[in-house]
């Protein structure tokens, strides 16, 4: 009986510290890509990632945050997906009031405009994004009653 207890506590604190130690590495990881400018952190997991440079929608201070995407020919597909929450991320909103952007990808850094993808075109991007994060994206929308917003950067 004590047995059963302990090795039931243990699973729950092995668990937390799975969730801590993920949490610290993609902290870990945004902060150094952002603050080596571009030098390290192209990648998360094989899974290429950008930082997007926008303006705050209310204070209209820039902000950076760290995204993975997918490219095709000169746009860039990111998802506001904020981990599964019931609220959009912060991007997001600073996206849809100001939707001149730009992304840097490594060193390099590029200027676009950010639009939201409906209808068929979600559906299409949709899969494609899924895909690439190995059905992260699918388990996210069933922790959420909102449907997470697929946004394209077009290159300018």
């Amino acid at each position: 009986m004590v047995r059963a207890i302990i090795k039931k506590k243990i699973k729950r604190y092995i668990k937390i510290l799975r969730l801590y130690s993920q949490f610290l590495f993609i902290y870990c990881h945004n902060y150094i890509y952002i603050y080596s400018n571009g030098r390290v952190g192209k990648t998360l997991a094989g899974r290429p990632c950008l930082i997007l440079h926008s303006t705050g929608a209310k204070t209209k201070l820039q902000r950076k945050n760290v995204l993975s995407y997918l490219k095709e020919s000169n746009s860039f597909c990111i998802v506001a997906s904020n981990g599964g929450r019931e609220k959009n991320p912060s991007w997001y909103h600073n996206l849809i009031s100001n939707p001149e952007c730009k992304i840097q990808i490594g060193r390099k850094i590029l200027s676009g405009n950010a639009n939201q993808i409906h209808d068929e075109e979600y559906i299409e991007w949709w899969n494609k994004m899924d895909n690439m994060n190995k059905g992260g994206y699918s388990n996210y929308q069933k922790m959420t009653k909102r449907k997470i917003p697929l946004i394209l950067i077009s290159v300018t």
